[in-house]
């Protein structure tokens, strides 16, 4: 603890030295004698995120900002606070009104660059990142982060988290509307061709999202247990009241998270986000009962193994999808043709699969 007296550095020593909560009290208490300006207030919102407050950091910030529009690092705190609280959308525009502000603070492109990593932009973070000179160490470890993001053989899982956190308010209504989606019900059209039985079938969504496949499912199960990576759509599904049980996690990690095994496996529009399926497949055969079956779409790639197209969905041929599946143990059962969904008013060429074990 430095001995200057200055109970700003102060506040930071405690900080430092995990003691948030003791920097939090002695911050509160010049503020409210009138003796903390605007370093002070800084201070306090980091002390608050370090005492796992993120909720109170964001007040705390949105007030300093508000007071104080024209300072760009009033608009950095903000958006380190929105950060921390998971809010990448906002967070992210106070980055970018803190750099109109002062196009050379490196701490609002710092931060703009950690913001889009976590909402899995591996480029954008990059090009943030790559406008600061002489990097620290910490940041070169954030860019090496961001470069091996770059090369994952899927979606990253927090750009996937970020963007269906995003459209759970009226992610229904896009879908079933503005995008024709139909992926639950090719599911189920193919469900009954290929399973031995129709009822009392221990069922497991994943990716269930707000639940619309299980709902298409729901009189076919016993139970009906879900998996998505947004809290926000797992929030929307719980609220049907159809699910035994829902985790949030990401789907290949997600199938770890159950012990028991199930008659039938769903990702309905879900397998878009990953472009290599080996540890999918191998998971599903380990949770699928005798004789399960695992049901899932994909976008259709016409040769070869699998792509990331425009609209970062991957689309995989069916020549890899036969490879993967023997490689993991699973029989094809089914494999058809067929549209989940609409892209700017076109179909959208995809695969309907019926695995089992």
């Amino acid at each position: 603890m430095r001995a200057d007296g200055n109970p700003l550095d102060t506040a930071e020593d405690l900080i430092a030295l995990g003691r948030a909560k003791e920097a939090v009290t002695l911050l509160l208490g010049l503020i409210e004698k009138g003796r903390g300006g605007l370093l002070a207030r800084f201070t306090l919102a980091r002390a608050l995120l370090a005492a796992n407050d993120a909720g109170e950091a964001v007040r705390v910030a949105r007030e300093t900002a508000m007071l104080n529009p024209s300072v760009a690092m009033a608009a950095v705190s903000l958006g380190e606070a929105l950060r921390a609280a998971g809010t990448l959308p906002t967070a992210i525009g106070e980055f970018q009104r803190a750099l109109r502000l002062d196009p050379a603070l490196d701490d609002a492109r710092f931060g703009l660059g950690r913001a889009w990593l976590d909402a899995g932009e591996a480029e954008k973070a990059l090009e943030a990142f790559s406008q600061i000179e002489n990097p620290s160490a910490e940041l070169q470890a954030i860019i090496a982060q961001a470069e091996a993001a770059r090369g994952q053989a899927r979606s990253d899982a927090r750009y996937v988290r970020h963007l269906f956190d995003q459209f759970s308010i009226d992610y229904d209504a896009r879908m079933r509307g503005q995008l024709g989606y139909r992926a639950p019900e090719i599911l189920r059209e193919m469900a009954s061709f290929v399973l031995p039985r129709q009822h009392d079938l221990s069922i497991l969504d994943l990716g269930c999202g707000t639940g619309l496949a299980g709902v298409v499912f729901e009189d076919m199960a016993s139970r009906l247990d879900g998996v998505d990576l947004s809290p926000a759509m797992v929030e929307k599904a719980c609220a049907l009241g159809i699910y035994d049980e829902l985790v949030v996690g990401d789907i290949e990690t997600g199938l770890t998270a159950f012990t028991r095994r199930y008659d039938l496996i769903l990702a309905a529009d879900t397998v878009v986000y990953l472009g290599d399926l080996e540890k999918l497949f191998a998971g599903a055969a380990t949770r699928l009962s005798e004789n399960g079956m695992f049901l899932f779409t994909v976008e259709k790639k016409e040769s070869g193994g699998f792509e990331l197209g425009p609209k970062r969905r991957w689309r995989h041929s069916e020549t890899y999808l036969r490879d993967v599946a023997a490689h993991a143990g699973l029989s094809v059962n089914g494999l058809i043709a067929c549209s989940p969904r609409m892209e700017a008013g076109v179909p959208v060429d995809g695969l309907a699969v019926a695995l089992s074990r």
